[in-house]
């Protein structure tokens, strides 16, 4: 089975847009018969994520430190929920256990859970896809900082290719299987 790891917010953020949104991508994984990889919460776009593909009666892989766990955040009813210890060991995991990875809305741990991958494949690490789903315009002002990289060479344009944009949940599940939905 493919699985896509979704990076995402653990609070739902301030537009409605954004639930449907992971709503609506946890549905098609799940449609297309794709696994979800994520955080293991059940709180915001992660939840979100994670019910429409149970819903769906799909696979859901979660993957949480133990710290969280405490917090009681960790999603009760998951097909699969690993424990770890630390944050290092999450991300690593995640990404053994994924064939590709998509950005939703979130902050700093979204941003840097991908920015991490992406650079792992920079350095050819992996050859996994990355996509950010760039729901409603959230990462505009992102992608505009990510051209102007570009075109200060900072970033090479290969470089800069490997992180592929979707504006709608099933652009990013064709990104990611490389073929239409």
């Amino acid at each position: 089975m493919t699985r896509i790891c979704v990076f995402c917010g653990s609070s739902n953020g301030d537009r409605e847009v954004y639930p449907q949104a992971a709503a609506a991508f946890g549905s098609l994984l799940a449609e297309h018969d794709i696994g979800l990889v994520y955080g293991g919460a059940s709180v915001g776009l992660m939840g979100a994520v994670a019910d429409a593909v149970l819903r769906a009666n799909g696979d859901v892989t979660g993957v949480i430190p133990q710290s969280l766990v405490d917090k009681e955040i960790a999603h009760p009813s998951l097909t699969n929920m690993h424990i770890v210890e630390t944050m290092h060991e999450r991300k690593a995991l995640m990404a053994n256990l994924s064939d590709g990875f998509v950005a939703l809305p979130g902050g700093i741990g979204t941003l840097e859970e991908l920015f991490e991958m992406w650079t792992w494949a920079q350095l050819g690490l992996h050859d996994k896809p990355c996509v950010l789903l760039n729901i409603a315009g959230y990462y505009d002002q992102l992608i505009g900082f990510l051209d102007k990289m570009t075109d200060s060479g900072y970033l090479k344009e290969a470089s800069r290719s490997q992180l592929q944009v979707a504006c709608t949940p099933e652009e990013a599940v064709i990104a990611c299987r490389g073929n239409a939905v």
